[in-house]
């Protein structure tokens, strides 16, 4: 019997951006939200680690019964969307995109910088967005190595994410009108990143996937009014992780 949770799959904590994003739209639904942390971060494994990764997290996912699966990984979707899609049929799956378009539409002929993981950044998923939506732009391919361990380890707001943004972004410092989050651990270190690029416009995808996803639930009649679940699971299984959890939650 099909359950009403949405799931919700990250490599670690950084969905829970997205998360936040369809708590507000959509209340009352029924989360159940799985992060890998103890395999994280996906953005240097090979592309073929992180699809057997995700599948695999996708599978028990779905063996419990859902009505949507949301990836809410940047890295995870280049790699498995379509091998998912094709698995799953039957099933709502969103998985979530670069703003790139957002970007693009606000900053058009402008300089935008997509600060991501290796995997999405090498991915032909996102060459070909970026062929389709920035041909009047100059884009700026930021890798960030380190950021996702940082938000993992529970320091998204500290010296050493501060430290790490300067290192990263000050090259690019009154060269950008817009940069790209485009990875989900990010929008935890906005605050850096803003600091390190003052008046540069900052864009993430959690708004537009929960959109989609809400988008996809009420044209499949699926949408639940009731008084609302939430539900976070991860890999790591410890108490220090899911409490990092719910605070992710809540700033």
């Amino acid at each position: 019997m099909q359950s009403d949770y949405i799931a919700i799959f990250d490599s670690g904590v950084g969905g829970l951006s997205v998360l936040r994003e369809l708590l507000k739209i959509m209340p009352n639904e029924r989360y159940l939200y799985f992060g890998d942390s103890a395999n994280a971060p996906y953005g240097s494994r090979p592309t073929q680690e992180v699809k057997a990764l995700t599948l695999a997290a996708a599978e028990k996912l779905v063996a419990r019964g859902i009505k949507a699966l949301v990836i809410a990984c940047n890295t995870a979707t280049s790699a498995a969307i379509a091998d998912l899609r094709a698995r799953y049929p039957q099933l709502i799956v969103v998985g979530i995109e670069p703003a790139l378009k957002l970007a693009v539409d606000t900053c058009p002929q402008g300089n935008i910088g997509i600060m991501a993981t290796q995997v999405t950044l090498r991915e032909k998923k996102f060459q070909a967005l970026s062929q389709r939506v920035a041909q009047n732009c100059r884009l700026f391919p930021i890798p960030a190595p380190g950021l996702v361990e940082l938000v993992e380890s529970g320091k998204a707001d500290s010296p050493e994410m501060d430290a790490l943004m300067e290192k990263l972004l000050s090259p690019y410092r009154g060269k950008l009108n817009a940069l790209v989050l485009g990875c989900t651990h990010y929008p935890f270190a906005q605050a850096a990143i803003a600091k390190a690029l003052p008046g540069t416009a900052l864009f993430q995808g959690g708004q537009g996937t929960a959109l989609q996803t809400r988008r996809r639930l009420e044209q499949a009649g699926l949408l639940y009014d009731g008084l609302g679940e939430l539900v976070l699971e991860n890999s790591l299984q410890s108490e220090q992780i899911l409490a990092l959890s719910h605070h992710l939650l809540e700033v």
